[in-house]
């Protein structure tokens, strides 16, 4: 991974502080599948429990993710940070 990418996904981390309004619920989970799949990898952990409904939506989120590449999450989350930007 090259240390070009890795600085743009910290970036684009800390720019997406900054949005002017909060996103939609789907865009915030994807946003979230994309930073857990590109900092960490493939899900791990137990699935939350039945009730817990904002963790199992985000577990399954990350989920749906598995088997992509760190970079590949990296880019993903980076061009869609800068489309919330502009």
């Amino acid at each position: 991974m090259s240390d070009d990418l890795q600085s743009e996904f910290q970036q684009a981390a800390e720019d997406v502080q900054g949005l002017g309004e909060r996103p939609d619920n789907d865009t915030l989970l994807k946003l979230y599948a994309l930073y857990k799949q590109g900092s960490e990898g493939d899900v791990h952990g137990p699935q939350p429990g039945f009730f817990d409904f904002v963790g199992t939506a985000k577990y399954e989120a990350w989920a749906k993710l598995r088997g992509s590449s760190r970079e590949d999450a990296m880019r993903r989350y980076i061009a869609l940070v800068r489309q919330l930007l502009a």
